[in-house]
């Protein structure tokens, strides 16, 4: 290989890349945490070691020109070997201390992570753990998060993945609402309740539908992507909500309503194949695999 052909420097192809990636540099100094008059000075000394000119300005964004646009993928196999390398070297540590980013849905990161958290600080002092609250689908491979908590199998090659678990969820409500708009003692006597959606409630309505509750999108009063919303607004009473039976069962200010509608799905634990060679993620994978259940 000719070493000295390659004249420019690897953050300014980052610094392209992740520009590219989220459309402005503000979006990009963001994601970088860098200040954005930094990011784009490495955008333009990438352009001028390169000799080409890498985005045009549309409105207020930016938009690949075509020298951008024959380079991005090539950018982005650099970050995928980078983001290799980052993962291979961490595997070779032995020492058990240091971050462990731990992703999971909203729900299971206020309700679930928690006390385990708390078990992971008696067991490993020296692990520093941060929670990735979303209920989106973190990407591993991009260092996003080291560990995830997910109610899905992997299905990405380079991800390893443990059924842990079996979680349960059931509908529950506020006392005061079953008071004032109950009983519910069938499913068909749902069809004069509220229920308290997620923001698309079609998966919901035919899940319901399947278990004889005749219930349509005109049901849905209130609606919320978060799930933590989703359970305040079912503790305060606005309707009937989804939520892990191991949470509304120890939650006084709701009660569970029909448990023969409950449902079942499984609890994964997620990590890249790589990291899960690091002793300290093993010390939290192995925690995490032995405690869920135990929880739940």
């Amino acid at each position: 290989m000719d070493w000295k052909s390659i004249a420019f420097d690897w953050n300014r192809a980052r610094a392209f890349l992740i520009t590219a990636e989220e459309g402005s540099f503000s979006a990009a100094a963001r994601a970088l945490n860098m200040a954005q008059p930094t990011l784009g000075r490495q955008v333009s000394a990438l352009e001028d070691e390169l000799g080409v000119t890498l985005f045009e300005r549309v409105g207020t964004g930016l938009e690949l020109t075509d020298a951008g646009a024959s380079l991005i993928d090539h950018a982005r196999k650099m970050a995928e070997a980078a983001n290799a390398f980052s993962l291979v070297a961490s595997g070779q540590s032995d020492t058990i201390e240091g971050k462990v980013t731990i992703t999971a849905s909203e729900i299971y990161s206020s309700w679930l992570l928690p006390p385990l958290c708390r078990d992971i600080r008696e067991q490993a002092p020296g692990i520093r753990v941060e929670v990735l609250a979303s209920n989106a689908i973190s990407d591993l491979k991009r260092r996003e998060a080291d560990i995830a908590i997910r109610n899905a199998r992997p299905d990405q090659p380079d991800l390893i993945g443990k059924l842990v678990a079996q979680d349960n969820g059931g509908l529950f409500a506020a006392p005061e609402y079953l008071q004032d708009h109950g009983p519910f003692e069938t499913p068909a006597d749902l069809s004069r309740a509220d229920f308290i959606g997620f923001g698309h409630n079609s998966g919901m309505v035919e899940a319901m539908q399947e278990r004889g509750v005749p219930i349509t999108d005109d049901h849905f009063t209130f609606s919320s992507s978060s799930h933590a919303a989703h359970w305040e607004m079912t503790r305060a009473g606005l309707g009937i909500g989804v939520g892990p039976a191991g949470l509304g069962d120890r939650d006084p200010q709701v009660t569970r309503i029909l448990p023969d509608l409950d449902f079942t799905y499984p609890v994964w634990l997620v990590a890249h194949r790589e990291l899960k060679t690091s002793p300290r993620l093993r010390v939290v994978w192995d925690l995490l695999a032995e405690r869920i259940p135990k929880y739940l």
